[in-house]
Formats: C-alpha cells, structure tokens, sequence
C-alpha cells in the first residue's frame, strides 16, 4: 500500500511535468517572440510567467486530488470532473506548441478557448465534489481568461504573413 502522502504528491506535481516540458519546447521560440511579435503594453515581462504557472500547476494538481480523494478514486462519481481535469491539463500544454513552436496565432487562440471551457467545466463540476477544489482552480481561471485576451490581441495584431 502506498504512504498516505504519495497521492497528493502525485497529483501536485502532475502538472508541473508537463507544464516543463511544455515550456521547454518553447524557449527556443522565445526569440521569435521577443523579435518578431507585436505585444500589448500590457503583456507581462517573460519572467513573470514560470513562477505563475508553477503556482497554478500546483494549486490545479492538488484541486484534482481533492476530487479524487472526495470520489475515492476514479469511478463513475469522478468520471466527469477528472475528464474535463484531464482534457483541460491537455488543452493546456498543447498551447505553448501551437503558438511557440508552429507560430499558428489564430489556432493557439480558439485552442486556448478550448482550454478555458474546460476549465469552468473543472470549476462547475468540482464544486459539488470539493468547493476547496472548486476555488483552487479560480486563479487559473483568471489567468487563462488574461491569457486568452492578450493570445487574442497578438493574433488579431500580427497578420500572418509577419509572423511566420
């Protein structure tokens, strides 16, 4: 049998793994990004969002532990709000590949719409299970809503044929 701490271990840091392999992927594609990418004066500076995305990676991986702890286990119960978990985690680190690596600003934008409809469906869907879970992934929302905005406002401001 596995030590009590093993699974909210697993699931804080489930995130993080892919998240940074996600983000490695796309560090070679910073300097098109810095050079070559119109950005609202309002984009934060590249070193504000490793530590954010930590933070949320965190606090969303230990949200779905609480769910799956509250269903005990996967089962019917968990069924939904771990899919949406999973198919937002997904959504989310296939972004950084769509708009880094491949440049596909108008992709990366309905992608990341995707993305934050999964998110309320984890919000909605957790809350009846765990409302700790429920409120851990709100600054998520909050921040892939701001993300939203500003991939939105760099696709609409950079036509393609200057970006790609």
């Amino acid at each position: 049998m596995a030590p009590s701490w093993l699974p909210p271990v697993i699931g804080t840091f489930h995130p993080l793994v892919g998240g940074f392999g996600a983000s490695f992927a796309g560090k070679e594609n910073l300097k098109w990004y810095d050079a070559q990418v119109k950005k609202p004066w309002w984009t934060p500076p590249n070193y504000v969002f490793g530590p954010v995305w930590a933070s949320l990676y965190a606090s969303m991986g230990y949200a779905s532990y609480l769910v799956w702890e509250a269903c005990d286990g996967f089962n019917d119960r968990s069924l939904v709000p771990l899919g949406l978990y999973g198919t937002q985690l997904a959504l989310n680190w296939a972004w950084t590949p769509i708009f880094f690596g491949w440049h596909k600003l108008g992709l990366a934008t309905i992608e990341i719409g995707a993305t934050w409809l999964a998110i309320v469906g984890c919000v909605v869907t957790f809350h009846p299970v765990s409302k700790t879970a429920s409120y851990l992934m709100l600054p998520y929302l909050g921040w892939v809503s701001f993300a939203s905005c500003l991939t939105f406002w760099i696709w609409r401001n950079n036509p393609s044929k200057k970006v790609d």
